[in-house]
């Protein structure tokens, strides 16, 4: 339950229409509350402010308009230009990046700060009332020494908002064409995944054998996607109260159909758990990165891939995401890759997870663009240099044999695609790499 709640958080907040709804509601509650206040006679102070003119109902009312209606027609504005660089972004860098825009916290809170603000004057005016207009009550005869009802610390609230979406304007003005620079881009993908690592493997330069999976009764699906999240902390309950052994037959990030086998149960029947297990796997349309750094792996591969593609040809693109692949494949390489699902209770872990190994991850991410990158010089020299740089703080020496063996791959795909004298420096490169790091 725990992480299906964290799941559905991190899913909330990613939809556009959340912190303007949040911010909606906010804005009312405070309209109301500060009518409230005035209308209780707490802004009297303020017809003693020499530097506050006290505006009129005519002049608050205009004023309020003007707000509402510019507020309304920027937050159109704002969300008209970050469909523009969302197509844009998605057209040129792939389509998985649509979920990356979306989710930009920057983006989200500008739109909801112009709509919020224009909440708050649309409330705000409803309570203006006309010199020429009887009093509602007692309470807006005595808010103030001016005819008619003129909410005076409501607009000068108003007039911070005002204040506040003028900032928030200058912001995003600089920010979007800043957040659809490729280098940017990259790089908020690499940090990304430098955290999903740090989270999903914790234990650094401590090696330890994935536990063996126990053959048992296979238990299949019945729903069809993505496996979006798998809550593990459940799934541990359950076979610990059942006396059960779960061993996992798919990772999150799998895509899942009917009958395929999601994990086999030994210890206990099945059928009398089923029903407890299945809500523990989530399933969608799409993969996203939670749980999965494999995804992150993957949005990097595709930027590497479009650039080095014949109608773009854009290596230092290429050799961006190289390099980002590079600092992620070093933390893999260190790093325990068996999931420590059960705490102290790992060497008595009644569930057991399908074994993470470096060679997959190695072969997610630099044998995926490895074909791609074996056409481009430059690209092909740079990434044989990231290889030697993520082998160095890499202890386990079956794992930087993993590494050479991707370098040897890359160069006798290299030797069928480079020629002349791209490939003898090529060649030159090759053999400083396996004198220096082997």
């Amino acid at each position: 339950m725990t992480a299906d709640i964290r799941f559905f958080w991190a899913r909330l907040n990613a939809n556009y229409w959340f912190y303007p709804a949040l911010f909606s509601i906010a804005a009312g509650a405070l309209a109301f509350a500060m009518v409230a206040l005035d209308r209780a006679g707490f802004a009297e102070f303020l017809n003693d402010v020499g530097w506050i003119v006290p505006a009129r109902p005519k002049g608050a009312a205009d004023m309020l308009t003007v707000m509402a209606g510019s507020m309304i027609g920027v937050a159109s504005t704002v969300f008209s230009i970050t469909i523009a660089a969302v197509a844009y972004a998605s057209g040129n860098y792939g389509p998985r990046l649509l979920t990356n825009f979306m989710e930009d916290r920057g983006n989200q809170l500008s739109l909801a700060t112009f709509i919020g603000s224009f909440v708050y004057a649309i409330i705000v005016l409803r309570a203006v009332r006309a010199e020429n207009e009887t009093p509602a009550d007692i309470g807006d005869a005595a808010a103030t020494a001016l005819p008619g009802f003129t909410p005076q610390l409501s607009l000068l609230v108003a007039y911070l908002l005002m204040g506040l979406c003028v900032a928030v304007l200058v912001f995003f003005l600089n920010h979007i064409p800043s957040s659809i620079r490729i280098n940017k881009v990259l790089k908020g993908i690499g940090e990304r995944l430098l955290d999903a690592i740090f989270e999903t493997y914790p234990v650094e330069d401590d090696f330890s054998d994935a536990l063996d999976q126990v053959e048992g009764t296979p238990l299949t699906a019945r729903g069809t996607g993505y496996v979006q999240l798998i809550d593990f902390e459940d799934l541990e309950t359950i076979a610990r109260d059942n006396g059960a052994t779960l061993s996992l037959k798919v990772r999150t990030g799998d895509f899942i159909h009917r009958d395929m086998v999601l994990l086999e149960v030994a210890g206990c029947d099945p059928q009398a758990i089923e029903d407890k297990v299945r809500p523990c796997f989530t399933l969608g349309a799409t993969r996203t990165p939670e749980q999965d750094p494999q995804f992150l792996i993957d949005e990097l591969v595709e930027i590497g891939l479009r650039a080095l593609s014949p109608g773009i040809n854009d290596p230092f693109t290429a050799i961006n995401a190289l390099h980002w692949l590079g600092a992620a494949t070093a933390e893999v390489g260190r790093r325990d890759l068996r999931k420590n699902i059960c705490g102290k209770d790992a060497d008595d872990c009644p569930l057991i997870p399908l074994p993470d190994n470096f060679d997959h991850y190695v072969k997610r991410g630099f044998g995926a663009i490895r074909s791609a990158v074996a056409t481009s010089p430059l690209a092909a020299e740079v990434m044989l240099d990231t290889l030697a740089n993520a082998a160095c703080p890499i202890r386990d020496e079956g794992r930087q044999r993993l590494l050479k063996q991707e370098a040897e791959d890359l160069a006798a795909q290299a030797r069928l695609s480079l020629v002349g004298p791209d490939l003898q420096r090529f060649e030159n490169h090759m053999s400083e790499f396996s004198r220096t790091f082997w």
